[in-house]
């Protein structure tokens, strides 16, 4: 079978190869699966360069969640491969366990949108976030792949959604989406916007998958009681907290890491995958799939991600 492997760590475009490999062998507890389609995202980036907090032995396959159809009974499920990545290729070999169903009106494409930014937006605004319905949640990077699912997922809560993003299309996406406010960050200071929005009030979930500035700008205008998710540092610079501010204010900042779920409760992972399902069968949520790519275009797919140009979901398909 094909599949893109990792050779060295660096530049992935640099370091990658698609290369004729064995088609592994499931063990006991494992199925194999035909790769229907894999979701980019960008720790695969991170993976690649060696920068990622899970550093798996070289050579390896990267591609952390898809959407598959068992060999043997021809049924779609989603999740991520068994022991890490392992998406980017023809096969793959996934847990049983962990092979969750599609539901039938959910395209390929969606499935392998679902796993990881859902699943962790889910995750952290109602577990850790505990958002509320008519709370205000502002929402970094609002068009890329975790944005769009923490736009949707809050919606869905009944929270009242501000959406930050840069330039005019990605704020339309965001709009389109079902963001109450849009800011365009290239334009406005979000920071007496959000002040403004709120009517002083300010933001009481910040989901914050950005880092650097954007962290230290949203503390100043979050609320009372207020809940700041650091969900990752696209912007490369992972900000210091000062906790004196925090203890003034009066908010938390709160960690989500989703993957240590998979360890210490692992139960949750299936019962959140059933409440995405219910909220796509009610229509509440569709997963954005931006660009649905070849899977030879891998490295140029990586490239679009790494300088943030996409918009949703970047998909790849044998």
């Amino acid at each position: 079978m094909r599949a893109w492997r990792v050779h060295s760590l660096g530049d992935p475009a640099e370091v990658m190869s698609l290369d004729e490999v064995e088609q592994p062998t499931p063990a006991d507890g494992q199925v194999l699966v035909k790769v229907r389609a894999a979701g980019l995202n960008f720790p695969d980036v991170l993976m690649a360069m060696g920068q990622y907090q899970e550093r798996p032995p070289l050579p390896f396959t990267p591609g952390v969640e898809l959407c598959g159809e068992i060999v043997e009974t021809g049924q779609r499920v989603l999740g991520s491969p068994s022991g890490g990545p392992g998406a980017f290729a023809e096969y793959a070999l996934m847990d049983a366990a962990a092979a969750w169903p599609v539901p039938d009106a959910m395209s390929d494409e969606q499935a392998a949108s679902l796993y990881l930014t859902y699943q962790t937006g889910y995750v952290g605004l109602h577990r850790r976030a505990a958002l509320q319905a008519g709370e205000w949640l502002l929402v970094h990077a609002g068009a890329g792949g975790v944005g769009t699912a923490a736009i949707q997922l809050g919606k869905a809560a009944g929270a009242k959604v501000i959406a930050t993003a840069g330039g005019e299309r990605k704020t339309e996406v965001c709009r389109s989406l079902g963001a109450d406010h849009v800011i365009d960050y290239t334009a406005e200071d979000f920071v007496p916007l959000v002040k403004e929005i709120t009517g002083g009030h300010g933001a009481d979930v910040v989901y914050d998958p950005v880092g650097g500035e954007v962290f230290d700008k949203s503390r100043k205008c979050i609320a009372f009681e207020g809940r700041l998710v650091v969900v990752g540092f696209t912007s490369g610079t992972i900000p210091q907290a000062p906790v004196n501010h925090a203890l003034v204010k009066n908010y938390s900042i709160v960690g989500l890491h989703w993957g240590l779920y998979r360890k210490h409760d692992p139960a949750r992972i299936g019962t959140v995958h059933q409440a995405l399902c219910d909220l796509f069968d009610d229509g509440a949520i569709a997963p954005l799939v931006g660009q649905s790519l070849p899977l030879t275009q891998l490295p140029q797919a990586m490239a679009a991600i790494a300088d943030r140009s996409t918009v949703g979901k970047v998909v790849l398909t044998p």
